[in-house]
């Protein structure tokens, strides 16, 4: 069973956004305290301060505060004269783990939505009961595990797509043309590739935002012009109470009069 950080690590393998190490020397001039890294999206990372022959490790927030996603390292005091502070550490290409949770988060919920896992058991009274448990990452079965990572992969993708839309291409006096509006149509490429063996899989297994999924008409009653209620079907042995079906209609569904205007019934009063 797959657990989230499986999860990143799937998806930075779809996207190519594997880690890599860097190493930055700065020298203190004693009057700056902000400094910029030559990474971003760092993580791990290890400030070292020399001084004097002597190397001291330095902690946060007590002497620094990184800001991993920018790259930026602000120390709570100026580096001295001639110091050295040695940061070390790995940073990603494209996202950062927080970056990356709201896609895999986003991927489990569209993925799963209204999907749950029945347990039958026998409770202390001798009855037999039914647990509906909502699937989750801690418990999505592992055949589903590229299916998600395809859809976070996917979600992304767009992220991408979005920051590639502003390129333009690139015209010079001397003839140099520079197609800048490729790596758009490159990604688009790539999300309808994404899409469609997401799409592909789902059809097959019979989950996700592509399954096949059967439905229950809703009846109106003749003589009170209202909806039959309908009830979710249950196993023989499940002695629960029956659980009602609400299915998306109504308000927000269709159109509705919001005129104001009331409508004449039961001997002219109105609503």
């Amino acid at each position: 069973m797959a657990t989230h950080e499986d999860l990143r690590t799937r998806v930075r393998s779809e996207l190519g956004d594997r880690l890599q190490p860097f190493r930055d020397t700065i020298r203190g001039t004693g009057d700056v305290v902000q400094y910029e890294l030559s990474a971003n999206n760092v993580t791990g990372a290890e400030v070292l301060h020399i001084s004097g022959g002597s190397q001291t490790t330095l902690s946060t927030p007590a002497d620094y505060v990184l800001d991993e996603l920018n790259g930026i390292l602000d120390l709570t005091q100026p580096l001295a004269l001639d110091a050295l502070l040695l940061v070390s550490g790995a940073s990603y290409g494209l996202f950062s783990n927080a970056e990356l949770d709201i896609y895999i988060n986003d991927a489990v919920a569209q993925h799963n939505r209204g999907r749950t896992i029945s347990t039958r058991y026998r409770d202390s009274n001798g009855f037999i009961r039914y647990d509906e448990v909502p699937v989750g990452v801690e418990n999505l079965p592992p055949e589903e595990d590229a299916l998600v990572v395809l859809l976070a992969t996917t979600e992304a993708m767009w992220a991408l797509s979005t920051d590639a839309a502003t390129d333009i291409n690139v015209q010079t006096s001397d003839g140099t043309s520079v197609d800048r509006g490729q790596r758009f149509a490159q990604i688009q490429t790539q999300i309808g590739m994404l899409t469609e063996r997401y799409k592909t899989l789902c059809e097959k297994l019979g989950v996700g935002l592509y399954s096949i999924e059967v439905t229950n008409l809703r009846r109106v009653s003749r003589t009170t012009g209202r909806l039959v209620p309908i009830f979710r079907e249950r196993e023989y042995d499940d002695h629960t109470l029956p659980q009602r079906v609400l299915p998306a209609i109504g308000p927000g569904h269709q159109n509705d009069d919001e005129s104001g205007v009331p409508s004449p019934m039961y001997g002219g009063w109105g609503i």
